[in-house]
């Protein structure tokens, strides 16, 4: 969903290696709300993610390095304001972390590839997980699954 011309000269959807950069570097290559979000652990507002009631069929990447996320078939409508998913593509997409701040003990989690903040997850979602990953829609991309398509145009 994200522009190809405005995509970080990290991105890829293919490259698992690690994503180190210096924080001046990053700021470069994102917007400044993904910047926001990503490098400095910001939270957009509620119910303003594009991908919130978003329910294409494909496939959630880090909008910073590409990293492959979440699958839409485990995506949720929790009614917290942001995009919500059961479980990660794989165990490694997803760095967890203690997060103390705002008065309360959280999980947070990160993209596995680049370290940036997705949002966070709790123990309040649907089987079979019984988990819910908030995730900033900012630091998301999209791109649409081939069969899905496919299907579509056969009618």
């Amino acid at each position: 969903m994200q522009d190809e011309s405005k995509k970080p000269a990290v991105y890829s959807r293919t490259d698992s290696a690690k994503v180190s950069l210096p924080d001046a570097e990053w700021k470069k290559m994102l917007t400044p709300e993904m910047y926001f979000i990503a490098r400095q652990k910001g939270t957009e507002r509620p119910w303003t993610s594009k991908f919130e009631k978003f329910e294409e069929v494909g496939t959630y990447y880090c909008a910073a390095c590409g990293n492959p996320l979440f699958l839409s078939d485990t995506k949720f409508d929790s009614g917290c304001g942001w995009p919500s998913f059961y479980q990660p593509v794989k165990k490694e997409s997803i760095i967890y972390l203690v997060d103390r701040t705002h008065g309360m003990v959280r999980t947070e989690v990160q993209c596995g590839r680049c370290e940036a903040h997705l949002g966070h997850v709790f123990e309040d979602g649907p089987p079979p997980t019984g988990l819910r990953y908030c995730i900033n829609g900012v630091i998301l991309d999209f791109e649409k699954a081939k069969k899905a398509e496919e299907k579509y145009k056969k009618g």
